[in-house]
């Protein structure tokens, strides 16, 4: 296969420089100012590049969502090779002052959300322009979102609709375990559960009381006994907080639950015993809420070809491209479940994501740059 664009074409000291910039910029995904700031900075460079943005006003207290577009006829209707990024991350303002500044150890260079995923994002923009000027056989669609560290839940919609019109998706969060792409994911739900009991003072009337974390605690272990390492199933209480002193006997207990399910018949079952979770006490109620914030995706025939096509051109590039499925949930999952072909951890190689130690290695940036441009050149409409 000959290549339209090499690592060679991409100016790497500049695109570094600019990353340097965008992580700079601390975009916690609670905070819609401070996201919008980056998003200011990269409509502006869409723009200078020639390129079509649409902006989006952010809603439920997010940020703005950007969508940015290769030039096409007004009111053309071609499938187009749609690219999600997302410009929030879970560190929160002020991090790079302290716990993780902005530096470059070897081929390591450190940063709030450089791995996950402002490097993919700059990648993702750079490699767009390449394939513009190069010209694409497919009109390409990129959306940056503000808010997918919470879920993607103002902008589930746009990205759904958006993928409605595609022929292929192409995610750009972080490579995994030393460049791997990602093949499929797991699908994620979140609950927010609510145990109430009544209280009473616990030395003179507990026998009044009926304890809410007493029966939160029984709870936890029913739920944690749905794990399953053989099926792929993981559930998991990361948060438990309940009373009012310790004199007290608590009248209510709220937990946080993670659930991860390979597939959607397993998702069923899963969310299904969940729902249906009872208290043993008659005088204590649950209040279960929540439900799959993003479905399986599951890599399908088109989306294995999709991999191999991409497998090929890294050859070439002199890159062995590894598929892997993974766990954690990204935008990706929307797409697939549409039955969008999607590759996913198309992003920089590094480590450390939602850590004080999240890196990138430089040296990853301008061949998986040059692998993504050439992906939007070469894909074709079916």
């Amino acid at each position: 296969m000959t290549l339209a664009t090499s690592a060679q074409d991409i100016d790497d000291e500049a695109l570094i420089e600019e990353l340097k910039r965008w992580v700079e910029i601390e975009t916690p995904t609670s905070n819609a100012e401070a996201v919008n700031r980056l998003v200011d900075r990269v409509e502006t460079l869409g723009r200078e590049a020639g390129l079509d943005t649409e902006r989006l006003p952010g809603t439920l207290g997010f940020g703005d969502i950007l969508a940015v577009r290769s030039p096409r006829p007004a009111g053309s209707n071609e499938k187009t090779v749609l690219i999600l990024a997302h410009l929030d991350t879970v560190h929160a303002v002020g991090v790079i002052n302290n716990q993780l500044p902005l530096r470059q150890e070897g081929d390591k260079l450190y940063g709030p959300g450089i791995y996950d995923m402002k490097s993919g994002a700059l990648m993702a923009l750079e490699a767009m322009k390449l394939a513009v000027r190069k010209g694409s056989k497919m009109p390409i669609d990129l959306i940056f979102v503000p808010d997918e560290e919470m879920g993607s839940l103002s902008s589930r919609t746009f990205m759904e609709t958006a993928a409605k019109n595609a022929g292929y998706t192409l995610v750009v969060e972080p490579a995994r375990d030393g460049g791997k792409v990602v093949v499929a994911r797991k699908g994620v739900a979140m609950y927010d559960i609510t145990v109430q009991g009544r209280a009473a003072h616990a030395g003179a009337r507990p026998q009044d009381g009926r304890s809410a974390i007493r029966a939160a605690a029984r709870l936890v272990l029913e739920l944690e006994a749905l794990n399953d390492t053989d099926r792929g199933v993981t559930v998991t209480v990361g948060t438990i907080q309940g009373g009012t002193g310790r004199n007290t006997v608590p009248a209510e207990c709220r937990l946080q639950v993670d659930v991860r399910v390979p597939n959607d018949q397993v998702a069923e079952e899963i969310t299904g015993k969940i729902e249906a979770m009872k208290p043993v006490d008659p005088d204590i109620t649950f209040e279960i809420a929540g439900k799959m914030n993003r479905p399986p995706f599951a890599q399908s025939e088109e989306g294995k070809r999709l991999f191999e096509a991409a497998a090929k051109i890294a050859s070439d590039l002199g890159i062995a491209l590894e598929g892997m499925a993974t766990g954690g949930g990204s935008d990706g999952n929307f797409t697939a479940a549409l039955g969008v072909p999607t590759l996913d951890g198309l992003g920089a190689d590094g480590a450390g994501p939602h850590t004080f130690t999240e890196h990138i290695f430089v040296s990853s940036v301008a061949p998986r740059t040059a692998l993504l441009a050439n992906l939007m050149i070469s894909l074709e409409a079916k």
